[in-house]
């Protein structure tokens, strides 16, 4: 299966911007009871995503519910290897979610809090930043 990738974009490259600041928006839990809080910044990739939310499936054995609350819309470029500097931007070569403090990551229903936390925790291995685990009495 292919990493996640939007079905269609306006633009197809974009300019780099800046992650300064924190969550907009989507730092709350609105769906579930557990959820994965990000505590720093970065890229996360279509891959990552992935990996994470099969870590998180396959602990719980396919039982309760996931929700996954980030998707990879920027395009990130890339220039072939041994290239010689200018000629223009490089094809697009994978798509990134932006992650800011105190967005939530994936939130999970229907498993005991034990569970719940391990599931998260396989995940955090597969997040290129630091996380924590919140409950919906702990927001």
């Amino acid at each position: 299966m292919p990493p996640l990738t939007p079905a269609r974009t306006k633009y197809r490259k974009t300019h780099k911007g800046r992650m300064r600041g924190n969550a907009k928006g989507g730092s709350t839990i609105s769906f579930g009871d557990y959820a994965v809080q990000a505590l720093g910044r970065g890229y996360f990739t279509g891959n990552q995503i992935e990996a994470a939310r099969v870590a998180i499936t396959r602990h719980m054995k396919r039982k309760g519910k996931l929700w996954i609350r980030v998707f990879p819309h920027k395009p990130i470029t890339k220039k072939p290897l041994e290239t010689r500097m200018g000629k223009g931007k490089g094809p697009v070569d994978h798509y990134v979610a932006v992650v800011k403090p105190g967005a939530i990551l994936f939130e999970l229903a229907g498993v005991p809090l034990g569970v719940a936390k391990e599931a998260m925790r396989l995940a955090d291995t597969k997040i290129p930043f630091k996380t924590r685990f919140i409950t919906r009495e702990h927001e």
